[in-house]
């Protein structure tokens, strides 16, 4: 039986999210492989164990040392959204140990994590999208000239954030600024984006040994001003139903969509890639390389949709890994 470190935790704001998701992770594993949850928090990586007591990782090599054993483990299952799990920085020490990793490898998850170089990226390719202004911190900005190109309302979010804390939907030149500095405590860079009145849709993507799965497109119905973290993660905040209540031919395009802008971008595991339908037509929104794992969260609700158990989608990644 493979040993499988699910690391979690993380730096980022969802960190009390990616602690759920390995829990969910691990849940689906357990029978399958032996698995510890890794917790990395800043410079302290450990493992729990059942009787509350702390172990460290050694950083040197990743292995677990304890009292009684010294454990080397087969493969990782990354599970952290937001730094360091989300946007290369794991990807690459595990590279240079040559230890296996779910998820995609460290360009592609560098790229996807900064907002503006994903959607640049992606418009060579025709991907349509919401016209963008990439900001700096310590840039002097005219909020009319910015809200005069975008339009108003218009949305501004961290440009490398994997979470939704720090975006804003700003309706008058004068709430630009102050939706600037809430993205800024969030990241150094933040994009305002064009406002696209339309429905909000999801679709999570897997390839592995040599399979193609497409999940099911979800529709995300917010009962807040946009989906914020409070809509996703409050029950009854959020409508989403799976599969989505749209055509099967704008269905098949955003499924469509989502695996070629997968391919495009060279990722690896699973994915969800976020649209917004205007119109009939779907416009890219971002790209979620370590989606959330937690009951509530959108692949579990798909793979159930498509009547795929989550024992089977996460050990499809991992024996991937060792083709």
């Amino acid at each position: 039986m493979r040993t499988i470190a699910i690391v979690a935790g993380g730096d980022s704001s969802e960190y009390e999210i990616s602690v759920k998701s390995a829990g969910g992770v691990a849940a689906a594993l357990s029978e399958k492989y032996n698995t510890y949850i890794i917790v990395i928090r800043g410079i302290n990586w450990y493992w729990e164990d059942p009787k509350g007591r702390f172990h460290n990782i050694d950083k040197n090599d990743f292995t677990l040392v304890t009292d009684d054993f010294h454990i080397r483990f087969d493969a990782v299952f990354i599970a952290i959204h937001g730094t360091p799990g989300e946007n290369g920085l794991l990807q690459g020490y595990f590279d240079m140990l040559k230890i296996p990793y779910t998820g995609c490898d460290a360009f592609c998850s560098a790229l996807t994590f900064n907002k503006h170089a994903c959607k640049l990226f992606l418009k060579e390719y025709g991907i349509q999208m919401a016209d963008a202004m990439l900001i700096r911190k310590g840039e002097n900005i005219d909020p009319e000239s910015v809200t005069g190109r975008l339009g108003l309302p218009c949305f501004v979010k961290p440009n490398d954030s994997g979470s939704s804390f720090g975006v804003s939907k700003v309706k008058k030149p004068e709430e630009l600024l102050p939706a600037l500095e809430k993205a800024f405590a969030e990241s150094d860079e933040a994009l305002v984006e064009s406002f696209m009145k339309g429905r909000e849709t999801a679709c999570g993507v897997v390839k592995a040994k040599g399979k193609t799965i497409v999940l099911p497109v979800t529709e995300i119905i917010s009962k807040n001003e946009f989906f914020d973290y409070e809509a996703k993660y409050t029950p009854g905040r959020s409508q989403e139903i799976t599969p989505a209540q749209i055509p099967d031919k704008l269905s098949g395009e955003i499924q469509r969509l989502s695996s070629e802008i997968y391919d495009l971008l060279g990722c690896r595991s699973i994915v969800r890639v976020d649209f917004i339908i205007v119109g009939n037509k779907p416009f890219f929104l971002e790209i979620n390389t370590i989606p959330g794992m937690t009951e509530e969260s959108l692949i579990p609700q798909q793979a159930k949709a498509a009547g795929i158990g989550l024992d089977d989608l996460y050990s499809l990644v991992i024996e991937d890994l060792f083709k």
